[in-house]
């Protein structure tokens, strides 16, 4: 079911706003003082390319300890990133749940492009990994 709902997502807007991402993920690098904010857009790009049967979680709860992307310095990074590229990020996802919502099939692709649009406003200190993984730590 996961490949199938794969494969209509990246139809459906995956392919497109994972392109998004990636662009951006290049521009960081580009300017050198980006690349922290390169790596998660890239991760993220990933994600948005193939999101079914995975989710995003903060590294910090994944590895039990913070690290400079969870802690204050990836806030103030988190912060610039909104002004610069998530809003951006977060309106493209939003304008494709629209789209992908005006039909009952599409609402299920629609969701997931609102849960992209959250993650655009903070990439950096998450992670993409499986559901079950994201489940036992959701439980502990």
């Amino acid at each position: 079911m996961r490949l199938i709902g794969n494969i209509i997502w990246f139809v459906m807007g995956g392919f497109i706003m994972g392109l998004a991402w990636w662009a951006y993920g290049v521009l960081a690098f580009i300017t050198i003082l980006g690349i922290p904010w390169g790596r998660s857009c890239f991760v993220l790009g990933q994600f948005s390319f193939w999101p079914f049967g995975k989710q995003t979680i903060s590294r910090k709860r994944l590895s039990g300890r913070e690290d400079i992307g969870t802690g204050t310095l990836g806030l103030i990074g988190n912060i610039i990133w909104i002004l610069f590229a998530g809003i951006w990020l977060a309106i493209g996802h939003l304008m494709s749940a629209v789209a992908c919502a005006i039909t009952i099939i599409g609402i299920p692709f629609a969701i997931q492009h609102l849960k992209l649009a959250v993650v655009s406003f903070a990439p950096v200190g998450q992670t993409v990994v499986s559901n079950q993984v994201a489940d036992a730590h959701n439980r502990l």
